[in-house]
């Protein structure tokens, strides 16, 4: 019985021990794993000035910062007398209170115990203009940051500030949408701050990445304007693919916004496209308006062709009227509509044909330029952004260029 109970006491003592260990092991685990803390301020390298004080910086010891100890009053007696027992007149006491008001500064603790004075230089940095200078030309431009943490697997975007907007937007408010294609579905948005052409934004958004997915992302920034009238005109946008650009630390960049007056016509032309969806109505409004820069084979007018497709096969087909133009820019302002349900949407996009007819026989047509929209699964770039914004339930028409490519 000895032995039986001595073993017993024994496998308890052990069982007790390796509970305490794997408690310990436990904790340990989950300190580290939330040791990092996430910067929600704008980052920069670190070959330039910070701007705004963020974690990874130095920060100064306490024996560096500047500190004057304010001077002690002792407080005076309830009736007022000194220590000879004499009454101080008026003048002296109202000297008094403007010395301890003088010393007192901003804070306090009610009103014998001065603080001192808070030094606005400890807190300000330098301006913006004179860390982030913006390259010469007058093209619109956003300033922005980007860095990638792979022990988190969170993309930090730091939007810092706009640059040489026109003149027709300094008077409206200025809005910046936000969204890492293609599965971020609803844009992140922040609104830019001061007048003028160059507006701050400073404002920072984290999404949450795989280190296997986040080569295959694009970033994309819009630029909008809006009137008094809240009607919203877009300023221009950004493009920008992670592949490949993400280094171990942040990295500050301009950019130009690609607008219609600073976009180049592609080597086929462009195409001018409004798109809108209405899903209570279940049906995709488009709208071919105008083309540019086009390659004419022959002066027999300029239609177009937009085919609805669900995967490989073609749901419908509609062609615009045939438009005679006498140059190579020719205005088509052709509507056209389709039944889509939004169960679809990820697995429709639209195809348009630019086509010319031949003159001896109308139905031999030669195309002049193919554009898809479409989501990730058909479209790349400024079409699956525009796609990308026809989804975004504002329900507006959602106008944008696009270059035209050779058709397969």
């Amino acid at each position: 019985m000895v032995v039986i109970t001595v073993g017993l006491l024994m496998g308890l003592l052990v069982i007790l021990c390796i509970c305490i260990l794997g408690y310990f092991l436990w904790k340990r685990k989950v300190q580290s794993q939330y040791q990092e803390l996430i910067s929600t301020l704008p980052l920069f390298p670190a070959c330039t000035a910070p701007v705004l004080q963020v974690s990874q910086g130095s920060w100064p010891r306490c024996d560096e910062i500047p500190f004057t100890v304010p001077p002690r009053f002792e407080p005076r007696g309830a009736g007022g007398l000194t220590g000879q027992g004499q009454v101080r007149s008026d003048e002296t006491e109202v000297d008094d209170q403007r010395d301890i008001l003088a010393h007192r500064g901003s804070l306090s603790i009610r009103s014998w115990y001065p603080m001192g004075t808070l030094l606005e230089g400890l807190y300000t940095g330098p301006a913006l203009d004179q860390v982030v200078a913006p390259p010469p030309g007058p093209a619109p431009r956003l300033c922005f940051a980007v860095e990638y943490r792979r022990s988190s697997e969170q993309l930090t975007v730091s939007l810092l500030r706009l640059g040489n907007l026109p003149p027709c937007y300094h008077g409206n408010v200025t809005l910046v949408e936000l969204q890492l294609l293609p599965d971020d579905r609803r844009p992140q948005q922040a609104r830019a701050r001061g007048p003028g052409p160059n507006p701050e934004v400073t404002e920072c958004f984290v999404f949450q990445v795989s280190a296997a997915s986040v080569s295959e992302s694009t970033l994309s920034v819009c630029v909008l304007s809006v009137e008094p009238k809240r009607k919203r005109r877009v300023v221009g946008r950004v493009l920008y693919p992670l592949g490949g650009q993400l280094g171990p630390s942040g990295r500050v960049l301009w950019r130009d916004l690609e607008t219609d007056t600073y976009t180049q016509c592609s080597e086929l032309g462009d195409l001018q496209v409004s798109l809108n969806y209405n899903p209570s109505q279940q049906r995709l409004t488009l709208v071919v308006l105008r083309a540019r820069g086009l390659q004419l084979l022959r002066d027999t007018g300029v239609f177009a062709q937009v085919s609805l497709q669900r995967h490989t096969q073609v749901v419908k087909t509609k062609r615009s009227s045939l438009v005679k133009c006498g140059g190579a820019d020719p205005y088509l302002n052709h509507r056209m509509t389709f039944k889509l349900r939004p169960q679809h949407l990820d697995e429709a996009c639209v195809r348009l044909e630019l086509k010319q007819p031949h003159p001896m026989s109308p139905e031999c047509s030669a195309v002049l330029g193919v554009v898809v929209l479409g989501p990730f699964m058909y479209a790349r770039g400024p079409q699956l952004q525009h796609w990308m914004d026809m989804v975004n339930p504002t329900q507006e028409l959602v106008k944008q260029w696009h270059g035209l490519g050779r058709g397969l």
